[in-house]
């Protein structure tokens, strides 16, 4: 799977087309000059999601309505697709060679993995940021388990509305009980498959970091069940009704579903010890790197194809020497495009790369015949 082109059309101040290499990407400049928002432009057209922002409306171009982001893939010898998102106010549209698509199909087109200042958040953050970086893994090499979260999501949600109106008096407890028993079987049902992928998926990502040679650290991870403590989890589903059933007075109390996948954890541990209390900031960084490298390794024996993974501001994340080890272990494995304000740290890549320099909204390349000229001047 290679991007072969991604086109901007009024997205924050990008107009133009740049046409990507297959190997290594490397775009470079001073700050302030658009550099972040292409790998932006990339990650909503593979994800239709921002790593900078939440309100997608907020990256049309000022004064307009609309702003598209375009872009062909290149899978397989002779199969080609071209992806388009459409922003507009608070909705977007995504086609596949000009025609709509489910989200669930659109986002088995391109598979992108990050390395950005957002993404570190799986290592110094919340369960919630450790859990997505589970369901994107696992989503990227099962496309059907993106329904199975979605399915989840709308049954914890409709128990919610359940348990905060009894919360609110509506409901005494034992109507409460019978109104939600539905729900919960359903929640179950789909915990179950959810636990299971989860697992089988980090036992994975433990081979996979066992098996890669970037940095040998003794990095593992653990999934944390919220079950964990309370009972046989080798029996999930008997001990999720069981636990589910004796909370319902304390689920309707904070208005809440408190048990199930959506309450779970991924520990992730250096040397033993939970990186997220323990490590270094460096040491953060390391470990998002290696389970990105580990996830691009699962995604490429599973699918027996490579992602595209973007590195935005690397020379912030990382050091030079790092940075020099990552983009040689990296250049022959999968299609890479990494930002950085620091030509000296990745000269010495250009021959072998596709560079792209900005500089007051001109993009230079060095890989191809003639300049490029694309308005671009945004941060």
């Amino acid at each position: 799977m290679l991007l072969a082109d991604t086109e901007a059309i009024n997205f924050r101040n990008l107009t133009g087309k740049i046409n990507w290499g297959p190997g290594l990407n490397i775009i470079y400049g001073n700050n302030a000059q658009g550099k972040k928002s292409w790998l932006e432009a990339i990650n909503i057209l593979a994800r239709t999601k921002s790593f900078r922002t939440q309100r997608l409306q907020e990256s049309i171009r000022f004064g307009e309505q609309t702003a598209s982001i375009r872009g062909r893939v290149l899978a397989g010898a002779n199969l080609e697709r071209d992806l388009q998102v459409t922003l507009q106010d608070n909705s977007k549209t995504i086609l596949v060679n000009s025609k709509r698509e489910t989200l669930a199909r659109y986002l088995s087109q391109l598979q992108v993995f990050s390395f950005t200042a957002a993404d570190l958040d799986v290592v110094r953050g919340m369960p919630e940021a450790r859990r997505r970086f589970l369901d994107r893994g696992i989503s990227s090499i099962r496309h059907s388990y993106l329904q199975t979260i979605a399915d989840y999501s709308k049954v914890v949600k409709q128990k919610n509305r359940l348990l905060q109106m009894a919360n609110e008096g509506e409901f005494s407890l034992d109507k409460t009980q019978g109104l939600i028993a539905p729900w919960n079987d359903q929640l179950i049902r789909l915990a179950v498959l959810i636990n299971a992928e989860r697992t089988d998926y980090v036992a994975g990502l433990n081979a996979a970091l066992e098996r890669q040679l970037f940095d040998r650290r003794d990095l593992t991870t653990r999934y944390k069940s919220a079950l964990e403590g309370k009972g046989d989890l080798s029996d999930y589903e008997s001990l999720l009704r069981q636990r589910i059933s004796l909370r319902l007075q304390a689920e309707v109390a904070s208005g809440h579903s408190l048990i199930g996948p959506h309450r779970d954890d991924l520990e992730i541990l250096l040397d033993g010890h939970e990186i997220r209390v323990f490590g270094s900031s460096g040491q953060q960084r390391s470990a998002l790197l290696l389970l990105d490298l580990a996830a691009i390794s699962l995604y490429n024996l599973a699918s027996n194809d490579q992602p595209v993974f973007v590195i935005d501001d690397v020379d912030a994340e990382l050091d030079e020497r790092r940075i020099r080890r990552l983009l040689e272990y990296l250049e022959n494995r999968t299609q890479t495009f990494i930002t950085t304000s620091k030509r000296s740290h990745v000269e010495g890549f250009f021959s072998r790369a596709s560079v792209f320099e900005i500089d007051e909204g001109r993009v230079r390349t060095s890989s191809a015949e003639s300049q490029t000229e694309i308005i671009s001047t945004s941060v």
